[in-house]
């Protein structure tokens, strides 16, 4: 897959953009959890906003997207409104799903999103059936799905890739390997995956797929890679790996998620002077959200200014989308089984 020329600048700031609205949302399901609003396990993507920002401008409003349990940053990315995004964790009736789906469940079909499973490596067999309508629609859509390193140590992974590699199919896996820093649950985190290939891509090349491993904080890797196995995939040539490695939030570590890193300042991006000393290496090194910035700076494509003013801009309408949400009634008992198949 052959690397495109970077990203210009009504690009990059659209793609800055939807990261921030991403974290801020995070962020603030992170204040609402503690405020008792919803009682549910979630999962954040604090951390990996590069890769669903990134990907998402590879794609066509046609095409398909399945996502795994750490979910909200691909249907936010992907156009959900964050109000109804809220309101969906929230239980509400003006949730994406009526209330039904809840975090980990969350989806948005209106905007090609076919499903959120929260079965491990299940998203990967959703888009599998996604890619298979694709193709047999011929009118050059792809199916990306979205899934962890854990999700790889499942049979229907394997089965999958396989089947799309023997049937051509338009299928984008995107694995977001950030098993890097896993605590383990021997110390009250998550676990890391436990599998022996050296290189997750490694999986997907014995199947003959084409694949790539690139730093999952860059967006303009991540975006150049994503982008030409998407043309791959519309030429008919069949699917596509991209191995996205990030290095696993602190917040992310623990059983129940935690603010562990504070409220994100853009202004830590120029400022050596705001970075907290004890998550310095995360701000300054790991942050895909200051990474970008800096990036951004030093080609001068945006101000500081500029950048400011996208954050406050998103910072006001996450503030309106979260009243939205906890205004919202919750479901009447007379819709509860609408939509239900039997």
């Amino acid at each position: 897959m052959a690397a495109k020329p970077g990203l210009g600048k009504t690009a990059s700031l659209r793609i800055l953009e939807r990261m921030l609205v991403i974290r801020r949302f995070e962020e603030s399901l992170v204040e609402m959890s503690g405020e008792k609003l919803f009682k549910s396990h979630y999962h954040l993507y604090i951390g990996q906003e590069a890769t669903a920002a990134a990907v998402v401008e590879s794609l066509r409003p046609d095409d398909k997207l399945t996502t795994t349990h750490r979910n909200h940053g691909h249907v936010l990315a992907r156009g959900a409104e964050p109000g109804r995004a809220y309101a969906e964790i929230l239980g509400r009736a003006t949730g994406l799903n009526g209330g039904r789906g809840g975090t980990l469940h969350m989806s948005d079909p209106d905007r090609g999103f076919l499903a959120t499973s929260s079965v491990v490596g299940g998203c990967i067999g959703l888009a599998l059936g996604g890619a298979y309508a694709q193709q047999r629609r011929g009118k050059g859509g792809v199916s990306v799905a979205f899934f962890g390193d854990g999700s790889l140590e499942e049979g229907i992974s394997f089965e999958s890739m396989n089947i799309a590699a023997l049937w051509k199919l338009p299928a984008v896996f995107i694995c977001e390997n950030n098993g890097a820093g896993a605590t383990g649950s021997s110390k009250g985190g998550f676990p890391s995956s436990l599998i022996s290939a050296p290189r997750l891509a490694g999986i997907a090349e014995s199947l003959a797929i084409s694949s790539k491993q690139v730093d999952g904080r860059d967006v303009d890797a991540v975006h150049a890679a994503v982008s030409a196995g998407v043309a791959r995939c519309r030429s008919g040539k069949g699917p596509v790996f991209v191995e996205c490695i990030t290095e696993r939030w602190e917040g992310s570590k623990p059983m129940w998620p935690e603010l562990s890193t504070g409220i994100t300042d853009v202004s830590m991006a120029w400022d050596a002077g705001q970075v907290p000393v004890k998550f310095r290496e995360w701000h300054t090194h790991q942050d895909p959200i200051l990474l970008f910035v800096r990036k951004l700076l030093r080609k001068k494509l945006v101000t500081r200014e500029a950048i400011v003013k996208v954050d406050r801009e998103v910072r006001a309408r996450d503030a309106t989308a979260r009243r939205f949400a906890v205004s919202s009634p919750m479901p009447h008992g007379k819709t509860a089984l609408q939509r239900v198949f039997a």
